[in-house]
């Protein structure tokens, strides 16, 4: 993930969002890894980046600590997804967040069943 001038990571988009004071206020970005949400990072900010091509986009400059959370599935999809906070996948306690990852099959099969 490539960092910003002030050493924070930080994931650049196109669009810039619609609901930049909700998300900004607590608001998280959450990762979806092979069709499992598996963790988050909190967005601290967000900066305009014109590109090379000279088009406007939106620097979202992330918390470098990465919570993990429950797993839950979700569907492939591209752009920008509001989660309602009922929707949002509860963080993994510290004393699980350093735990070993499962095997893809395994946490997807699990998630599945809502036992993650």
């Amino acid at each position: 993930m490539p960092l910003y001038e002030d050493g924070l990571p930080r994931h650049v988009t196109r669009m810039w969002p619609k609901r930049e004071a909700e998300i900004l206020n607590g608001g998280s970005i959450y990762w979806v890894i092979k069709g499992v949400v598996q963790c988050r990072q909190r967005i601290l900010r967000m900066d305009e980046v014109i590109g090379d091509d000279g088009i406007r986009r939106c620097a979202m400059i992330l918390d470098p600590e990465v919570h993990r959370t429950q797993n839950a599935l979700k569907r492939p999809f591209q752009g920008w997804r509001y989660l309602k906070p009922d929707d949002t996948p509860a963080d993994l306690p510290k004393t699980r967040a350093q735990d070993d990852a499962l095997p893809d099959d395994l946490n997807r099969a699990l998630a599945d069943i809502g036992v993650l």
